[in-house]
């Protein structure tokens, strides 16, 4: 089985009894190098009877992109779209429970979803298809995204034994097991594999194909 971890408390106290997850994640890239960013991998605790508190983030549209591409949420937390393009652009996912149209809007407005469900919302613009974003939404406070160097620190879990998951976009879902004590740390390795990603052409929000003319 593959390995992942991490944690961030988003303003919850810890409990009295608290420990610790630190480690380090890789992502094998094709030709067998080691991708040198690992700060859009995302890493978090499944298991663990914790709500997370709502929250507010932001993903901004600019130069026709997401800014941050990979985003990392806890239930309930609402995400601003502000588009500071000058021309139209039109936030939507068809996510399961997470799915969501914002409609045609250009600078300064902004739209806005709060995300209610865990799971993964892949978010595009209808009219541009080269841009794309992922928002990962999380049913309990323990998760972070990587830095850089593929370094992350999960605190203030209560004791016991978890599944620790790491996912990134073109290298998949990884996880593995961790017991996290009382009081101290624990310590994890996790690899993620990406040397066969193919990425494959989007949808619409109607489902058909993007055509090559862009009209807004």
């Amino acid at each position: 089985m593959r390995s992942a971890v991490a944690a961030v408390g988003l303003g919850l106290a810890a409990p009295a009894l608290a420990g610790t997850v630190v480690g380090r994640v890789d992502v094998l890239d094709r030709g067998g190098r080691r991708l040198g960013d690992l700060s859009d991998v995302v890493v978090y605790v499944e298991g663990v009877k914790a709500r997370p508190r709502p929250g507010h983030a932001t993903v901004t549209m600019k130069g026709k992109a997401f800014t941050p591409r990979v985003l990392a949420v806890g239930v309930g937390t609402t995400v601003d779209f502000p588009n500071e393009d000058p021309i139209f652009h039109n936030v939507f996912s068809v996510s399961g429970d997470n799915r969501f149209d914002l409609e045609l809007y250009k600078r300064p407005r902004s739209g806005s979803w709060t995300f209610q469900h865990p799971g993964i919302a892949r978010v595009y613009c209808n009219i541009h298809p080269q841009m794309s974003a992922v928002v990962l939404v999380r049913d309990n406070p323990f998760f972070t995204k990587a830095a850089p160097d593929g370094t992350f620190t999960l605190e203030g879990l209560p004791p016991g034994r978890y599944v620790l998951k790491a996912w990134h976009e073109r290298g998949g879902e990884t996880a593995t097991e961790v017991a996290v004590p009382a009081d101290g740390r624990a310590t994890a390795e996790l690899h993620l594999d990406a040397s066969t990603y193919k990425q494959l052409p989007h949808k619409n929000k109607y489902g058909k194909d993007y055509t090559s003319d862009e009209k807004y």
